[in-house]
């Protein structure tokens, strides 16, 4: 049998000797986060639909419901976690701070209490904390994606948290 060809992403983490600063390349292929609450999951497809030339371009990966639609609707394949309130977003948070996951496209509900509400808040403060391209409604995402720099390599720089880590906790 054949080893099929694939295509592996590593997170290149580098140090700039002079700051010290750990800094971590983004591929030309991002690897986009896509999840929408129930009353947001139409605005993501059309936005997904009206984008798909270029979402084309990039690895995209969804929570379980999402993931479904986004690939009927696209007619491609999307990575498909569990369902959001399942463990889908924590999984996406842990993707996030393992560096699989460049960018997330988030389209919550601010006008309607979620039960999973703390994993919402969670995968937010994760997407913040690992400095990843972050987007809660159309019009953030809008500018990331149609950013030149979508279209190429990318250094981000991640923050230092030696300090918190050696912290003493009474």
């Amino acid at each position: 049998m054949q080893d099929a060809k694939r295509r592996i992403t590593f997170t290149m983490i580098e140090v700039n000797t002079d700051t010290m600063e750990k800094i971590r390349l983004i591929e030309k292929r991002k690897r986009i986060a896509l999840v929408a609450h129930d009353n947001k999951k139409k605005d993501l497809i059309e936005w997904a639909k009206h984008n798909a030339v270029m979402l084309a371009k990039h690895e995209l990966i969804a929570t379980g419901t999402t993931g479904k639609m986004l690939e009927e609707e696209l007619d491609r394949t999307v990575k498909k976690l569990l369902s959001g309130p399942l463990g889908g977003d924590q999984q996406i948070g842990a993707m996030i701070a393992e560096g699989k996951i460049d960018v997330l496209i988030f389209f919550w509900d601010p006008m309607e209490a979620q039960p999973h509400d703390s994993d919402v808040k969670a995968l937010l403060r994760v997407g913040v904390a690992w400095n990843i391209l972050l987007a809660c409604d159309r019009a953030t995402a809008d500018f990331i994606l149609t950013s030149p720099l979508m279209q190429e390599e990318y250094e981000t720089v991640l923050p230092d948290y030696n300090t918190y880590l050696k912290r003493k906790v009474l």
